[in-house]
């Protein structure tokens, strides 16, 4: 690499992108070719910056490899930032084995940690966590070091560990002080902010209170009979339920909750969790089945009995029933809750993060623009869509076991 490269290589590794332009913006070798798209996409031209990529790629020769893997590795960044989740796994999983053989142990880890920021991203929470036990940030530079704890902290969140996550948070705010990139303080600044601000609503006796992570974190090792209406799963002092998947069961067991320690007549509760406005024998039957298997999953944990107008929840164990919801709850929840972050998102990427039919998300999507919630940028394929993130709230919780969009 010619001396006008390494400097302009030196300041994209800085953040310092206007400089690095300056030095090869009218070069159109390999190696310019891939410090440029770099540089676009720093800008947030992820457009050019992916076309700029892709004609590095090509045009090195065969037996450059690793800056064809660098190459690699530097597209799928991109794609990630532009939320294009169906980027190839195996594509940036053999670039990564080519660099780490060819001795640059430096950008395998980095396309290492794409592949984790990834798997964090869609919610897979243990595999995240299990990769980046196999890594050793100590000896990486300190970029990457703060990426490492970055991620730790973002898993420690999702896990409702605050005080691991404050010790990760720690750890990335020193590794980015000796990188001194600019762009990085700000996403880990961004990362602690949403330990101080509102992550859920308790309701509890008619009264809501908005809570941080860390209460969110203390209420549910509190003993407390806990419905969450972030991660759809019932928890108390022996066990915790998952209802994500059983979307009725859960709609009954939260109505329940929010009456306790009152009853709720039956006409009340089919309607809450069926829709009705009236209800008939059919209707009646079918809320019976569901009681006895909510009954089935609640054992050990909670009674729900019978009363002469329609049934109550009995809590074994714990001496009082809460719901935890979002601080803001939408019918379109789940799509908000990721398009929150203020990134672009494609609607088969939300589809793959969440779990659903991409036909189904795009439904929510053209229901939320008409409300004006979310806007698009682009045609066909480029679609991206996306909504300013809402002040003051955090999106957490909502990210990982979501129920399916409706």
């Amino acid at each position: 690499m010619d001396q006008i490269l390494n400097a302009a290589a030196q300041a994209l590794a800085a953040g310092d992108t206007f400089g690095a332009l300056n030095r090869i913006a009218l070069r159109n070798d390999a190696p310019a070719l891939a410090l440029r798209g770099i540089a676009m996409a720093q800008l947030g031209d992820f457009i050019k910056s992916k076309a700029l990529l892709k004609k590095a790629s090509s045009s090195f020769g065969p037996k450059e490899s690793v800056a064809r893997a660098r190459c690699v590795v530097a597209e799928a960044e991109i794609a990630l930032a532009s939320r294009d989740l169906g980027w190839s796994d195996k594509v940036l999983h053999s670039a990564k084995v080519t660099l780490e053989k060819r001795g640059d142990p430096v950008n395998a880890a980095h396309a290492r940690y794409l592949e984790i920021r990834k798997l964090l991203l869609i919610g897979r929470l243990g595999e995240a966590e299990r990769a980046l036990k196999g890594l050793n940030p100590e000896t990486l530079p300190p970029a990457l070091r703060a990426v490492h704890h970055l991620l730790a902290a973002g898993v420690s969140m999702r896990r409702l560990e605050t005080d691991k996550a404050h010790s990760s948070l720690a750890q990335a705010v020193k590794a980015a002080r000796d990188a001194g990139i600019p762009a990085l303080k700000a996403e880990i600044e961004n990362a602690a902010h949403l330990l101080e601000i509102p992550a859920a609503r308790l309701l509890s006796h008619g009264k809501e209170k908005l809570l941080r992570l860390d209460e969110v974190e203390d209420l549910l090792k509190s003993g407390k009979l806990v419905v969450d209406a972030c991660r759809y799963t019932v928890s108390g002092p022996k066990k915790i339920v998952p209802l994500a998947k059983r979307p009725t069961l859960f709609a009954i067991m939260r109505t329940l909750a929010e009456a306790w320690p009152e009853d709720i007549p039956r006409d009340i509760l089919m309607k809450k969790t069926f829709g009705v406005k009236l209800s008939d024998e059919s209707f009646r039957l079918r809320l019976r089945v569901e009681v006895v298997r909510l009954r089935g999953l609640l054992r050990g944990l909670a009674e729900v009995k019978a009363t002469k107008r329609g049934f109550a929840l009995a809590p074994l164990g714990a001496r009082e029933t809460v719901v935890l919801a979002r601080p803001v709850e939408e019918p379109q929840g789940a799509v908000l809750a990721f398009l929150e972050d203020g990134e672009l998102w494609s609607s088969s990427a939300l589809a793959l993060a969440l779990g659903s039919s991409q036909r189904t998300v795009q439904r929510s999507l053209d229901l939320l623009a008409e409300a004006g919630k979310v806007q698009s940028y682009g045609l066909g394929r480029a679609k991206r869509w996306v909504t300013p993130p809402l002040p003051g709230i955090t999106s957490i919780l909502l990210l990982p076991n979501q129920m399916p969009v409706e």
